[in-house]
């Protein structure tokens, strides 16, 4: 084995990826406009829930009550019959439907305990989960305020002094921001070295590379350095860029550190595409076969959700991965501005599974070639 041959290899790697539109727009793509997306399309809290009120007391109380619901949180509320509800829902018009019932105001007067019916469209997962403690809130308040002829303050028996560390203003995008990129550097080192593999055998240079003085280590390398370097620089520039720039996010650790451990997991993660394309026969079939390795190492790897709320089966298998270790180094250095004391069981693991893949994408690759031979 050469340096100088891998060198070279990796060069003639970026000049054909230089070629290659579609792949370029697609790098700029995943590093710029999918990063914002992500960040900006999570609402921080319910937002513009459209509502609908049936109101069949037509009473001070019940006009009160569809008076309190207003923007930002829900739009104006459409004041609708029974009938008219039911079809309104069925037709995904409205999240969220109150029927007051009739003599609701006297029962309250009463003493008495009416029932209010909130019907909620549960496929709108972001606000019907949220949105129903916010109605019940708002009709709790109304009719306290209504009963008391005032707002009353309560004055709870004890004071809980809130500290919140890392994230001090909660927002959501923030969070779905950096995921994003942790997921952008696992997907796009995959595909790019997977669909550099497959572009030399469907464009026959491949057979060139045979008979020159190179070895399949030298050629399996130089794709994975190639593309590693590529996906490390897009990855360097939108975190500089889209997220401290555009997204105004504060990084709180070392951004080298946290390129240091990407180099790390796209040694693992582009040898993955490597084995993924050998065992592919043509562009489709690679496409196929990652988006039955990439959906699972995106939603299972404690980004999207944390692992302490998986089964343990999963959360056991899962840690033969690369994106897991990753995400928990990524977010330790990102989010909690960890140095290298706390984040190295993470590049040892990175490193061993780095290794096995790579040894198994080699023999793979090397069998590939043997047989074209």
């Amino acid at each position: 084995m050469r340096f100088a041959n891998i060198l070279t290899l990796s060069v003639k790697e970026l000049r054909s990826l230089a070629r290659d539109p579609i792949m370029i727009a697609l790098i700029v793509y995943a590093f710029s406009f999918a990063i914002y997306t992500a960040a900006e399309v999570i609402p921080e809290t319910l937002n513009k829930a459209p509502i609908a009120i049936v109101d069949e007391d037509r009473s001070a109380l019940s006009m009160r009550i569809g008076a309190a619901f207003y923007p930002p949180y829900f739009t104006p509320p459409i004041f609708t019959t029974l009938a008219e509800m039911d079809s309104l829902m069925d037709k995904g018009l409205i999240t969220f439907a109150l029927d007051i019932p009739p003599n609701f105001q006297r029962d309250v007067l009463g003493g008495d305990q009416p029932t209010i019916q909130l019907n909620v469209d549960a496929t709108r997962m972001s606000q019907a989960f949220s949105g129903g403690g916010y109605v019940e809130t708002i009709a709790m308040g109304e009719v306290t305020a209504f009963l008391q002829r005032y707002r009353a303050t309560t004055i709870p028996p004890i004071e809980l002094a809130l500290r919140t560390r890392f994230n001090a203003t909660l927002k959501r995008s923030w969070f779905g921001a950096v995921v994003e990129v942790i997921n952008q550097i696992t997907m796009l080192s995959m595909v790019l070295t997977g669909a550099a593999l497959i572009r030399e055998r469907e464009h026959g240079t491949i057979e060139h590379l045979l008979v020159m003085p190179v070895t399949p280590f030298e050629i399996m390398a130089s794709k994975v350095l190639a593309m590693g370097f590529v996906v490390l620089v897009a990855s360097a520039a939108s975190l500089i860029v889209i997220i401290q720039g555009l997204l105004a996010m504060p990084i709180q650790g070392s951004i080298a550190l946290f390129l240091v451990g990407a180099v790390f997991n796209l040694f693992a993660t582009t040898s993955l595409g490597i084995f993924l394309a050998t065992t592919a026969r043509s562009m489709p079939q690679f496409a196929l076969l990652f988006i039955l390795v990439a959906l699972p190492l995106e939603m299972l790897s404690g980004g999207v959700t944390p692992s302490e709320s998986m089964p343990w089966l999963v959360r056991d298998i899962m840690l033969a991965t690369p994106t897991t270790h990753f995400i928990l180094l990524a977010q330790n250095i990102l989010f909690r501005g960890s140095g290298f004391s706390v984040i190295w069981p993470q590049l040892v693991a990175l490193s061993v599974i780095g290794m096995g893949l790579f040894g198994i994408a080699l023999s793979r690759f090397r069998k590939t070639i043997s047989e074209m031979q």
